[in-house]
Parts: C-alpha cells; sequence; structure tokens
C-alpha cells in the first residue's frame, strides 16, 4: 500500500529523521494560509499523488511570494499529473503539501527495501541524489552504495556509520547521519513497510541532515496490525475495481486488456494470464476469488470483473481442492442469471466434484462454453472475442 508524501514524512518525524516545515491543503485558500503559517520568503508547493517524478511532470513549483502559491495551487489542485511510473491515464493531485524552502547545499539518495533474493533488508545509498537517480543507476552503478542487512539483528552502527562515509558526510555530522539513518530503518522495520525511500536526503547550508522527500510503501498482508497505516489509503489514488474488490474480500488487479478472468488461487491465476497471452489475448485483470467462493462470492466476483467496460469476454477457470467445483459451478449460473451477462463466457472446472459441476452447467440451459483443459479455455475464450470484436467492427 502506498501513502502520500506528506505522510511518509509525519511517520520518519517520529523516527527522528529532520523534515522540513509543512502543512496539507484541499484548497488554494489552505495553500495560501499554510504558507502564511510558515517563516521564511520561499515556499514549495508540492502535488500529492501516489507516484514519483512529480517534479519532472511539473508537480513541484518553487514560489516566492504569497501570490505565487496562489497561481501554483490553482494550477496544481485537479490537475492530472502524468509521470513515467502512473502510466498514460496519469492521476490526479486532490491535496497539495506546502513546504518551507530549504537551502541545499548537497543532495544525497537514501532507501531501503526488501531483497527477496537475499531475504534480507537492503540499504542502498548514493552521494549523488535527486531527480536523475534512476538515470544514475544505469551510467554510474559504482555511485551506488548497497549494503545488506541481518534481520536477526537489524542495523547496526558500523553499517550505518559505512552508508554515512558512502554519502559524503563530514564528520562533523556524522552523528545526525547515523540518527537519521537508524531512523529510517526502524520506521521501514516497526512499521511493516517494503519499500522507504528518501530521495533527495539533503545537506543544508546551516549543516542539517533534512528528508526533503519521502516514500513508503507497505505490505498489505501485514496491515490487518497496522490500523493506523490502514487508515492513511488515499482510494482516490487506487483503481476503483480493486477499491471495490478490497471491500468484498477479493484480490483483484486492473490490467489493459479486455478478457476478464476469475480464477481460484494466485499462482493458477498467473498461468491462466499467461495462457490467454499465448492464444493471442489479452487479460482485462487479475481476480483471485480465493478457496471458499461461495456462490453470493461468486456474484461479486462476476460483477467486478463486468464493471469494466473494455471486457468483452470471461474466463472462469477453477481448481477446486478446498472449494467445490458443484459449488462454483452454481455460483456461475446464478451470478449469470442475475446480472443476465449478454458477454461470452468460457469455464474451466477441474478437481473436487467436477462431473457434478459441469452436469450443473450443461443443465441450466445457459449459453456458457466449457473446456477440460486450460490451453482449450484459453484459446475458446480468445476466439469468443473476436468474434465479439468482428461484430461490433
Amino acid at each position: 500500500m502506498n501513502i502520500h508524501e506528506y505522510q511518509a514524512k509525519e511517520i520518519l518525524s517520529e523516527y527522528g529523521v529532520k523534515i522540513a516545515e509543512g502543512g496539507l491543503a484541499y484548497s488554494v485558500v489552505e495553500a495560501v494560509q499554510r504558507a502564511r503559517e510558515i517563516e521564511g520568503d520561499v515556499w514549495v508547493v508540492k502535488a500529492q499523488i501516489h507516484s514519483g517524478a512529480r517534479g519532472k511532470a511539473g508537480g513541484i513549483k518553487v514560489c516566492r511570494t504569497h501570490a505565487e502559491v496562489e497561481k501554483a495551487a490553482e494550477e496544481l489542485l485537479g490537475k492530472n499529473l502524468v509521470t513515467h511510473q502512473t502510466g498514460p491515464a496519469g492521476k490526479i493531485c486532490s491535496r497539495l503539501y506546502v513546504e518551507a524552502g530549504t537551502n541545499i547545499a548537497k543532495e544525497m539518495y537514501l532507501s531501503f527495501m526488501i531483497d527477496r533474493t537475499s531475504e534480507r533488508v537492503i540499504m542502498i545509498g548514493s552521494a549523488q541524489g535527486g531527480m536523475e537517480i534512476e538515470k544514475l543507476a544505469v551510467t554510474n552503478p559504482e555511485a551506488i552504495v548497497k549494503i545488506y542487512i541481518e534481520p536477526a539483528v537489524g542495523l547496526q552502527d558500523f553499517q550505518a556509520r559505512k552508508m554515512a562515509f558512502a554519502l559524503n558526510i563530514d564528520p562533523a555530522q556524522l552523528n545526525h547521519a547515523v540518527k537519521t539513518i537508524k531512523g529510517c530503518y526502524r520506521a521501514l522495520r516497526d512499521l511493516d513497510a517494503n519499500i522507504l525511500e528518501v530521495n533527495p536526503l539533503v545537506l543544508t547550508a546551516n549543516n542539517e541532515i533534512v528528508a526533503l522527500d519521502a516514500k513508503m510503501v507497505f505490505d498489505e498482508n501485514a496491515l490487518f496490525r497496522r490500523h493506523r497505516i490502514a487508515e492513511l489509503r488515499d482510494n482516490t489514488q487506487v483503481d476503483n475495481r480493486e477499491v471495490a474488490a478490497a471491500e468484498a474480500g477479493l484480490s483483484y488487479v486492473g490490467l489493459d486488456g479486455d478478457i476478464g478472468c476469475m480464477i481460484n488461487g494466485a499462482g493458477l491465476a498467473m498461468a491462466t494470464m499467461d495462457m490467454i497471452k499465448l492464444a493471442g489475448g489479452e487479460p482485462a485483470n487479475f481476480l483471485d476469488v480465493g478457496g471458499g467462493a461461495s456462490a453470493e462470492r461468486t456474484e461479486k466476483a462476476f460483477r467486478l470483473v463486468l464493471a469494466d467496460a473494455n471486457v468483452k469476454a470471461m474466463l472462469v477457470n477453477i481448481f477446486a481442492g478446498i472449494n467445490r467445483c458443484d459449488w462454483i459451478a452454481e455460483g456461475v449460473v446464478q451470478a449469470v442469471r442475475n446480472i443476465d451477462m449478454k458477454l461470452p463466457l468460457v469455464v474451466r472446472l477441474s478437481g473436487t466434484n467436477v462431473e457434478e459441476g459441469r452436469r450443473i452447467i450443461a443443465d441450466s440451459g445457459l449459453p456458457i462454453i466449457t473446456a477440460d483443459t486450460l490451453a482449450d479455455a484459453a484459446e475458446k475464450v480468445v476466439r469468443a472475442r473476436n468474434e465479439i470484436v468482428a461484430q461490433r467492427a
């Protein structure tokens, strides 16, 4: 789960990481008021969206008067910001963070993330931070320092000092740097974050180390014990379909294709999407209904998939282990009737009570296309999709 920059900064400040004074604004009037409340003669107005590279997209504006703050807020609020991370659809800016200007002497980069290959937390840093950090990783990888942290013992002081030296921190600021680095690590560890990134981490003209931007991504599976973090979710920054799926207790990820999928099991879902692509189609979603798919749950899944206007055909692929094929078949038949589904539907059942499940579908009298294998199902749903496209052409 992603959170906004200002939320990540509030968390980091609780762990001893210094941040610039700032305030949240939902309107132009509030943005100007926040600037008036912050001492100084330079303010930075930042669009709050779940994406990096906001500066390159025009989402960060430096202002020297309250009139400039007002103008920047008017330009950013409601604007659709498109970055290489948002994709062409972009994300709407509905809130701003107004921050005191910082006299930057040096920009650095610091991040922590879970490295699944090594089963460690990896700390990554560079003495050259800022907007071009991704390009730096390609053109000058030697400038990127990586330190692996053993989870059983956590970040050690010598590792924090090693990173501080790698960032070319002056010895006079070494203790402050170590405190900042360890604070970032503790925030990641204590709150079940997958990623914590500070870019840039800056040394100011007053020799202070400040987190000028911050990003945190949290493990969705740990949110049940992180209620405070879960409450930070901004549903305006998330696909509406994914929000509806979460409320229904379904695992859903929207994609760009036009073949809807309802599958039980994440591994089978990935394999099914691969087979659809191999057959020449493009999946419209990843949807795992789980092992206890009741008729009601199945109908919710159908409605979720068909809410996507791009869907031209749908594939249901079920391997019943804990579940039963006859229960799934009853749910499919009920869903098709209740929704009055007009699109082609391909169903492939396998596992417990498969013969009974197939009989229920066959006796339903509904135009449901059945398949015996995954490859057969993928080919049939792609063929059905192509026929719909041809009819509409």
